[in-house]
């Protein structure tokens, strides 16, 4: 199933602005240092709730640094605009997460937000909530096709922009020619399928670029360092490795360095923390920012406008489909993508 989520600029430059230029204002003035006090009139101004709001959110599993790097961005933006959110961890489990959803389902809530592990899991309970009147913010990936489920928006990375964007750092790594392997997320995984599209988009373009394996490894490291192990015996040269999250990339690393296989060339997604200081002390060549931050607060910024202001979906009001952009991480911007995650912004 092919899911074009890239949404025109005009719809970003929409989303932005009715999400409110003062909120991210707020975030940055309380970042330098201006009182909370201050910061929350300003999001006020921007469309904070008078009342409190009570919100759930769902993202595939806290084991992720992605998932629990959105978690705190949700609450983060939650405090500014008077939301009170509620977690309910996937686990990195489509059953877990089912049951932690059907229970989410049972409940009143102002707006939800959902992040699933795996596309088709959970459409039943957010059907239900949906015909509850509430708001459902879909991120990261797909909940089901959005023809066949009423979210109130999408919010996602160009996935196979990703994909394509660190697999072509890596191949020039290794000048066009040599071994390389994908380490895959969940097969389910909608995000995932972008990575994996953008990944054999430029591969294809590379006869001498062979693929000696593409095995999925479910973004758990403890399964990545039992694949790797494999990997490192089997195949005596492997010249490069894309991996669809960094936590997976670094476990691999892990694994290369005890086998003394450090020369591999390593690429992975999310630009999380450990991987911004990976690729500066050059343990990998490169990520890409999935900017969680910026699509956890615009899960929650999109929630309130549903519920203060009575937003809808479509023309005049939240884009059906958007793309939250990052760039690709090098040595060069690497400190500066580090300030705006730990000031959460992207």
């Amino acid at each position: 199933m092919n899911i074009d989520t890239r949404a025109p600029r005009r719809d970003r430059r929409r989303f932005i602005e009715a999400s409110g230029v003062a909120a991210l204002t707020a975030a940055l003035v309380a970042g330098f240092g201006i009182s909370p006090a201050r910061a929350a009139e300003m999001a006020e101004a921007a469309g904070r709730s008078a009342k409190p709001l009570k919100a759930a959110f769902s993202n595939a599993g806290l084991q992720a640094t992605w998932c629990a790097q959105g978690k705190r961005a949700a609450e983060y933006w939650g405090r500014l605009f008077n939301v009170d959110v509620t977690w309910f961890d996937g686990e990195l489990s489509a059953t877990k997460q089912r049951a932690a959803i059907d229970n989410m389902a049972s409940q009143k809530w102002d707006f939800a937000a959902i992040q699933a592990f795996g596309i088709g899991t959970l459409t039943a309970p957010v059907k239900k909530m949906i015909a509850a009147g509430i708001p459902v913010i879909d991120m990261d990936t797909l909940i089901a096709p959005l023809d066949q489920i009423d979210v109130h928006s999408f919010i996602a990375p160009d996935n196979e922009f990703m994909g394509a964007s660190v697999t072509q750092a890596l191949i020039d790594a290794i000048g066009g020619e040599g071994n390389i392997i994908m380490t895959q997320g969940a097969l389910g995984h909608t995000g995932a399928q972008g990575r994996a599209r953008g990944f054999h988009s430029i591969v294809k373009k590379y006869p001498k670029v062979k693929v000696l394996d593409e095995q999925p490894a479910d973004w758990d490291v403890t399964k990545v360092a039992r694949i790797w192990e494999t990997l490192l015996t089997k195949y005596p040269k492997i010249d490069a490795a894309y991996f669809h999250n960094d936590d997976m990339a670094l476990a691999a690393y892990n694994v290369m360095k005890a086998h003394n296989r450090t020369s591999i060339k390593i690429g992975g997604c999310d630009a999380m923390p450990p991987a911004l200081e990976a690729v500066q002390d050059g343990r990998m060549l490169a990520t890409v920012r999935n900017p969680s931050c910026r699509i956890h607060a615009g899960a929650l910024i999109a929630g309130v406008a549903a519920v203060t202001t009575g937003e809808k979906t479509g023309s005049g009001g939240i884009p059906k489909n958007i793309v939250a952009d990052g760039p690709v991480v090098t040595q060069a911007n690497a400190p500066g993508m580090m300030w705006m995650e730990q000031h959460f912004l992207i």
